[in-house]
């Protein structure tokens, strides 16, 4: 037994209006699914990510770090700070590529990666 894929990765959002906003316009993602301010679901690429309620949430939980590959982080950076996003840092990891560190609008650590060319 083994895990195959990714299949969802989830930030807690108080203001699903907001966050849904920002991560379709600000990165692009596809809106699969949304169930009104309770749970919203996004594909990057062939994986799941989603935005929960409180109350759709367990207890307490708080957000993960997820990573999203792009092929331009200087592009992004620039639609994820008109978007409310507060960029944190790049980093140039040399033959492995560059990640750029932000937060979205609700404070959740994000991360972009862009391959080496």
């Amino acid at each position: 037994m083994s895990v195959e894929k990714l299949q969802n990765a989830y930030y807690v959002t108080g203001d699903m209006e907001r966050a849904v906003g920002f991560y379709r316009d600000a990165l692009g993602l596809n809106l699969v699914f949304q169930d009104g301010a309770k749970w919203t679901q996004f594909k990057a690429g062939g994986v799941n990510f989603a935005m929960a309620s409180d109350e759709e949430a367990p207890d307490g939980a708080v957000g993960a770090t997820v990573v999203f590959e792009v092929d331009d982080i200087a592009a992004m950076s620039a639609s994820i700070a008109s978007a409310g996003g507060e960029l944190l840092g790049e980093r140039d990891m040399g033959d492995h590529g560059k990640t750029l560190t932000f937060r979205d609008p609700d404070g959740n650590f994000v991360q972009l990666y862009q391959r080496a060319s």
